[in-house]
């Protein structure tokens, strides 16, 4: 960053960033330690109540956090993750005249004559920027994302307040050690600040999808870009949701390319989209084999939250799935040592394998399946997720290396949609598919020479 760099981690922002989300945070940490005390465990319930009332006052990366870590399996407990779910991430608009001076300041004076139209209005807002529609000078629909000022004095100020949110956590006598979750979420958010490494992410996306019809990837305009401008293609699309309704070959159709927009980067360059929100999906429509116009795949939306692993993590993840279908104990076990799991005892094999049944279940079927029976997507996962804290209560804790953090959060997201589409699938055909002609070393060279085409940066 430039010396000059006028948006820099200011001391003076972050210092007073700082003390607003802290006296919010601080505050309930404190009242739910008095609680503790007074042995007022039911009052959990309202201590999460609390937490949420006080983060819903405040807007940007704290909001981000605190979704991030509703959607992580067990990072807090299930009343503060339940009511944290619920909170919206969106931060107010930014006015015209305000936008104007930041695209100003991203590509100078006379931004406007390097447009064809400009829409003065955000087409939609998150917790670090929000997008603007315009049309390029040939002609080409834009998507520009333009972060808020000051985010990056705010996304440290609230990370540092992330450790309070883990204390209260500590507090429930946790059964996981979550001491790296908060590094992992630490280094992801901060990466998003970057949109510079967002444009490189969506380049590497669209070079591993290019051969995924049902699959699109937005296309990065690099002279309209910089590091708080991404300026791509506008992928036309419907929310997913809007086809819950739709017939079975459709969502089975929208299932099959969500499966494959995560999975197939995943086994064969070892890079997953780590961010499962539903808006981070649209559906868009074309010609069928029939002649049809009508929903054809997913547009593949927002690359901030990109999570690429060494190739020896997706060789567990093989081998793990491998363990549990041939019943090779000594597989499982070199699995979750190949990920960084230490301490194993038999018990907390038998425990951490009541998760992975739960993930692997629908992937060791042959057989046309929907991702579960019964549940609400809402639920999902939760039922396994409480058992295994209650048995990692006597048994534990196991402290969960960081490098799992999104994966299983992603996994999680992924599973929620197939829920929502009410898909029927042969998931295990999907999944061997994909993992086809699986190789270590291989891996690690096509994934080394994507990033490095992509400019992925190290």
């Amino acid at each position: 960053m430039s010396e000059h760099d006028s948006e820099r981690n200011r001391f003076s922002k972050r210092a007073r960033r700082y003390a607003r989300v802290g006296s919010h945070v601080g505050s309930v940490a404190v009242k739910s330690a008095g609680r503790r005390l007074l042995g007022r465990e039911a009052a959990r319930e309202k201590n999460a109540l609390e937490l949420a009332a006080a983060l819903g006052g405040l807007k940007g990366p704290i909001m981000k956090v605190a979704q991030l870590l509703a959607t992580i399996p067990d990072a807090l407990p299930a009343e503060y993750a339940i009511e944290l779910a619920k909170l919206q991430s969106q931060a107010p608009p930014m006015g015209w005249a305000f936008v104007k001076r930041r695209m100003a300041a991203e590509l100078g004076a006379d931004w406007q004559t390097r447009f064809r139209t400009f829409g003065h209005q955000a087409a939609a807002s998150a917790s670090l920027g929000q997008v603007h529609k315009a049309v390029s000078l040939k002609g080409e629909d834009l998507a520009c994302k333009l972060q808020y000022p000051d985010m990056q004095s705010a996304v440290e100020a609230d990370l540092s307040q992330l450790d309070m949110l883990f204390a209260i956590h500590r507090r429930m006598d946790p059964a996981i050690d979550t001491s790296q979750m908060g590094e992992e979420i630490a280094a992801r958010i901060r990466e998003e600040l970057d949109y510079t490494r967002e444009a490189a992410h969506m380049r590497l996306y669209r070079a591993i999808l290019e051969d995924e019809a049902a699959i699109r990837v937005p296309a990065v305009f690099e002279d309209l870009s910089t590091r708080r401008l991404l300026t791509m293609g506008w992928l036309e699309g419907t929310p997913l949701l809007a086809h819950k309704q739709a017939d079975l070959d459709t969502r089975n159709r929208l299932a099959t390319a969500m499966f494959r927009a995560w999975w197939f980067p995943f086994s064969r360059f070892g890079v997953i989209h780590g961010d499962p929100h539903l808006g981070n999906y649209t559906v868009y429509e074309d010609a069928l084999e029939s002649g049809a116009i009508a929903p054809a795949g997913i547009n593949l939306l927002d690359y901030g939250c990109i999570r690429i692993f060494p190739a020896k993590f997706v060789g567990g993840v093989i081998d793990l799935y491998n363990g549990l279908r041939t019943g090779d104990d000594d597989l499982v076990v070199h699995a979750y040592e190949t990920w960084g799991f230490t301490g194993l005892t038999r018990e907390l094999i038998d425990i951490l394998n009541i998760w992975a049944r739960f993930i692997y279940g629908p992937l060791l079927e042959d057989r046309v399946r929907a991702i579960a029976d019964g549940v609400s997507a809402a639920e999902y996962g939760r039922k396994q997720a409480f058992t295994v804290h209650k048995a990692l209560k006597e048994k534990g804790p196991v402290r969960v290396p960081r490098e799992f953090v999104f994966m299983d959060r992603a996994a999680i997201g992924l599973g929620a949609v197939f829920l929502h589409l009410r898909a029927e699938l042969n998931f295990y055909r999907l999944f061997n598919d994909a993992i086809e002609s699986f190789d270590l070393d291989r891996l690690a060279r096509r994934q080394a020479k994507a990033l490095k085409a992509a400019g992925v940066p190290a």
